[in-house]
């Protein structure tokens, strides 16, 4: 396994991090053990997780994998060797919290408390903001529309957040915080706050990135860079697209898309299919596994801090982490950075 800091931390995560959002919904809890197990055997140190996971997430399976991983922690006593992130989910879903405004200090110590029993751990690694409570452009939406509305602008109190953050990691709750589905705009404000006030930095930016969304190199990758910001990389197989289990319009029996096809529209725009299949005959052509070399494209950048793995299969699972060892000469990344150029950010 290959290692890297966290963010301008000492912390060092594992370069692959296990990604969880499948378990209490397409995975059981022994399902999720047997995953967690072999990561760890594999020297995957990083674990991440949400209250809302498992997804597409429902009130019915609300905080169903936070529980499977305590129950794991419990049982192997291992939590000193596990670096854990969750993270509070924004506005917008009615059974959480009333679904208004989710960053308050009231919201974020019910978040934070319920996610430490949940989990069965007295403090979080990385606590990560899930997506933004202000209106702007997430979860693949194009353009960003402003809205006057001084209700709305209200919700951009970033110094605010920041000082409730900092009460968690005085009480040792949490060690340190990051944001996820975060603008550039966005990031910029929480590390200028941050200095501004002497307050906590983010150290972490979880947001998709992969083949087929490299959007995050325009502008957010030189704020990772010159500000020490990791990218914690979600999606790099693009929902499973990036495996090429999907190609041809196969859908297998039990696939995320073959069950959940309408709560993930984002890698089914115009040009995708085409853009995977360049992809794939890359990956053909230099006798590479297609998933192994997308996930490895992610890992090598150097705004990125780890690369989040998910699978419903421990097949699926022993091919994601074996990417580690895959190599990608020149001559294979100029074939990857023409087909951007052919199909540039197909699905953002």
């Amino acid at each position: 396994m290959n290692f890297k800091k966290l963010g301008n931390t000492d912390l060092k995560i594992s370069s692959l991090c296990l990604g969880t959002m499948t378990w209490g919904e397409q995975n059981t809890e022994k399902e999720a053990f047997e995953q967690m197990n072999f990561s760890l055997e594999k020297g995957i140190n990083f674990i991440d997780t949400a209250e809302i996971y498992p997804s597409p997430c429902f009130e019915k399976t609300y905080g169903a994998t936070e529980e499977i991983i305590g129950n794991w922690l419990k049982e192997k006593k291992n939590r000193d060797k596990i670096v854990l992130a969750s993270k509070i989910a924004g506005p917008g879903l009615s059974w959480i919290r009333g679904g208004g405004k989710q960053y308050s200090e009231k919201n974020i110590k019910i978040a934070i408390e319920s996610s430490l029993k949940r989990l069965k751990t007295n403090y979080l690694d990385i606590f990560q903001l899930h997506w933004p409570e202000r209106k702007t452009n997430f979860f693949g939406k194009l353009g960003f529309e402003h809205q006057p509305d001084a209700k709305v602008e209200n919700w951009n109190k970033f110094d605010l957040i920041l000082k409730v953050l900092k009460k968690f990691i005085d009480e040792g709750k949490i060690r340190y915080i990051g944001l996820s589905n975060e603008t550039s705009w966005g990031l910029s404000k929480f590390l200028e706050e941050s200095k501004l006030q002497k307050l906590p930095k983010v150290v972490s930016v979880q947001n998709p990135y992969n083949f087929l969304n490299r959007t995050y190199e325009v502008g957010l990758a030189e704020i990772s860079i010159r500000e020490k910001v990791g990218l914690l990389a979600y999606s790099p197989l693009a929902g499973g697209y990036l495996s090429g289990k999907y190609r041809n319009n196969k859908f297998p029996e039990k696939s995320r898309m073959k069950l959940f096809a309408k709560y993930y529209p984002r890698y089914r725009k115009v040009n995708s299919a085409e853009a995977i299949e360049d992809y794939w005959k890359i990956s053909k052509e230099f006798n590479l596994d297609f998933a192994q070399m997308a996930i490895k494209f992610c890992e090598i950048q150097n705004f990125v801090n780890s690369v989040i793995i998910g699978a419903t299969t421990m097949e699926q699972l022993k091919i994601n982490v074996e990417s580690v060892n895959v190599k990608l000469p020149n001559e294979i990344l100029k074939k990857i950075n023409e087909v951007q150029l052919k199909y540039p950010n197909p699905c953002p």
